[in-house]
């Protein structure tokens, strides 16, 4: 360990950008055993570890290093797979900048992070490999039965829990395949599909049974729900797009990221696509509008598909952006441009078709509640831009949720749950972004280990009570 004086930081090695423009393969390749154990060394164990304090889900991260470092590769495994029902799919869609990596005490003093998230994941992927992950077995059936809403990660993460712990679980889910947006919203440059589906087969050679294309107040009530499992996990989501606004937004030209995403991830599992040509980019001048994640997928996307152009408008700087720093890098180097400090002021055409965007420019004012400094407007600087194509990137907010009845609800349209997640239902918890807002794949993960230890506790408990009522004597 504390080899981090001796060995600079280093990522697996990375496709060139000419290469990775062509298709949609991942654009990293794994770590060998020997580049993996050398970046786990570099760890300095230090004593209070702020990258697990930086991290959702207090992943005992220099443990872990510390034993891949050793090739304990199998002992490294199960200390990560204890605190993460996800680890390889963290490892490559966390922004580890943001997180981990950007609390790690060697990146602070100037030696750059030890590389934890590609560290994560050649630990799980060494697991896979090596015949290490198998079925859930619990020790013994507990009789309960668990219903979950949603088959994205807090579903998931939940489903395993509870199945680790005896229950019996039945995940629902509005889609043909379970994942979510981790299948329908994240790209394979990212994350290959194939990589969320062994984590759904696995649960379901575990006992979990999935009910897809049944979505909440459609096809099943949650009254329904609720007799006939002893608990249910809501973990739907927020899939309503936050709207563009401008004059000219009701364009054909203009879609939302997720109907643009969801539409490409399809055609990867080589299935026909209603509206083909408006939801493709080959051959046109792409504007992308967003400064999170969810924009960088996009932007990539389009380069990939062949598009004649690519921007990416965001009203902020490049420092108050809310995305990963890394993915800007990337789409940088695929050859999409940024324009920093720029918001769309309208959609030029038609209402079948786009021809540009006038783009008001911006400036940055005081900082918000989240510390970034907030957009200004810059009177009389307006230009316009070439575009036959925009992808509204504005964030997700909770659909409308009366399927879920007289459930108490935030302000914002979301869930409001206890700190153990539990709504105002009896035996209906909630977790992930209907209960945060659209917010990080970790995030959701945390959210559905804690809602089945509080699920497994409270049926534990009522279990206990109802043996105490037996064995107490008739009056």
């Amino acid at each position: 360990m504390l080899r981090f004086t001796e060995l600079d930081q280093s990522y697996p090695a990375k496709r060139s950008a000419t290469e990775r423009r062509a298709d949609f393969d991942e654009i990293y390749a794994p770590f060998n055993p020997q580049a993996g154990a050398d970046q786990a060394a570099r760890c300095s164990q230090c004593g209070v570890p702020f990258c697990q304090s930086g991290c959702p889900l207090h992943n005992d991260i220099p443990d872990w290093l510390m034993l891949a470092a050793e090739g304990r590769m199998e002992e490294a495994w199960e200390r990560s797979s204890a605190t993460s029902t996800l680890p390889e799919i963290c490892g490559r869609i966390c922004p580890q900048d943001r997180l981990c990596e950007g609390s790690c005490v060697i990146e602070q003093s100037g030696h750059g992070a030890v590389t934890i998230g590609a560290v994560e994941t050649h630990i799980t992927e060494t697991a896979w490999k090596q015949g290490w992950i198998k079925p859930i077995r619990p020790k013994r059936e507990t009789g309960f039965s668990v219903g979950v809403v949603g088959a994205g990660p807090a579903g998931l993460a939940a489903a395993e829990r509870l199945r680790e712990q005896g229950h019996a679980v039945t995940v629902y889910d509005r889609h043909d395949r379970a994942g979510g947006l981790l299948i329908y919203g994240i790209p394979n440059f990212k994350m290959d599909k194939s990589v969320v589906e062994r984590r759904t087969r696995r649960l379901a050679d575990s006992g979990v049974a999935f009910q897809l294309n049944t979505e909440l107040g459609k096809d099943v009530s949650l009254d329904e729900l609720r007799s006939g499992h002893d608990a249910v996990f809501l973990a739907i989501g927020t899939y309503k797009a936050r709207a563009l606004t401008c004059p000219g937004s009701g364009s054909k030209g203009l879609i939302p990221a997720l109907d643009y995403l969801t539409a490409s991830n399809r055609r990867g599992f080589g299935e026909a696509i209603r509206d083909e040509d408006r939801l493709q980019a080959k051959g046109r001048k792409v504007v992308v509008i967003g400064g999170g994640d969810t924009a960088m997928d996009c932007v990539r996307t389009a380069i990939r598909q062949g598009a004649s152009a690519v921007t990416c408008l965001y009203r902020r700087d490049r420092e108050n952006m809310p995305g990963s720093l890394r993915e800007v890098t990337h789409a940088e180097e695929e050859g999409v441009v940024f324009e920093w400090l720029s918001a769309p002021l309208a959609l030029k055409g038609d209402a079948d078709t786009l021809s540009g965007v006038r783009v008001q420019r911006m400036g940055l004012g005081a900082p918000d509640a989240d510390g970034r400094r907030q957009p200004i407007v810059l009177d009389g600087a307006e230009t316009d831009m070439a575009a036959d194509l925009v992808i509204a990137a504005l964030g997700y907010e909770a659909e409308d949720l009366a399927a879920t009845g007289n459930i108490s609800c935030t302000p914002r349209g979301t869930i409001r749950v206890t700190e153990r997640c539990r709504t105002s239902l009896p035996g209906v918890y909630a977790g992930g972004d209907i209960v945060r807002g659209a917010s990080l794949v970790v995030w959701a993960i945390k959210d559905g280990q804690d809602a089945a230890a509080t699920i497994h506790a409270d049926l534990m408990a009522r279990a206990a009570a109802e043996q105490t009522r037996e064995l107490e004597p008739a009056e």
